[in-house]
């Protein structure tokens, strides 16, 4: 089932999320229900906050950044995975810019700052623990989705200034001003 996805301005996206167990009340829909959504919206990740859930929970699924041919990406080809409870444990190298975006945030598109080293420790959807190191992209989409479960958009990785030169814009995505093809839920 597609579910909406919170936009901006939302309260629930500046919580940070909470650790659940295997017990969670129907964990694997959630999961399901978070890709099948994910994709409707044309999406590398989403995080559960994103659908209205303050816990630490995200999927990714970064195979849409590899074309044909494209041996830069090529390592994210089978890159799909579901975090449950996750924690960085580690963030290393020279801080990169590329450009976010984020469903919640639709038609803002910014180069944020990142490290591309990480290793992270979480479960996977069996609640099966792995500690796990990525890099590059890889690094880069877990790292945003991590920053919804813990209450930061990538809007707060901007300077002060270009965040007041975005305010209007997300004014209007707050008010719901916003015109996309996936079915969003604007604050109250």
């Amino acid at each position: 089932m597609i579910l909406p996805i919170v936009a901006y301005g939302d309260p629930v996206l500046k919580k940070q999320g909470t650790d659940i167990d295997a017990d969670y009340p129907g964990l694997a829909e959630l999961i399901a229900n978070m890709f099948e959504t994910m994709y409707a919206a044309h999406g590398v990740g989403l995080a559960a906050p994103q659908v209205g859930r303050s816990i630490r929970l995200f999927v990714v699924d970064a195979s849409a950044f590899v074309e044909e041919g494209d041996d830069e990406y090529a390592m994210l080809k089978d890159f799909k995975k579901t975090f449950i409870n996750p924690h960085i444990l580690t963030e290393a190298g020279a801080e990169w810019a590329f450009e976010e975006g984020c469903l919640s945030i639709p038609d803002i598109r910014e180069d944020v700052l990142r490290q591309p080293d990480i290793t992270v420790r979480y479960m996977d959807e069996n609640f099966v623990e792995h500690t796990e190191s990525f890099t590059g992209l890889a690094a880069r989409v877990i790292q945003h989705e991590y920053d919804h479960i813990e209450g930061v958009l990538f809007i707060d990785h901007l300077s002060p200034l270009r965040r007041r030169m975005l305010k209007g814009r997300l004014s209007n995505i707050s008010k719901g001003k916003i015109s996309v093809d996936y079915r969003m839920r604007f604050p109250q």
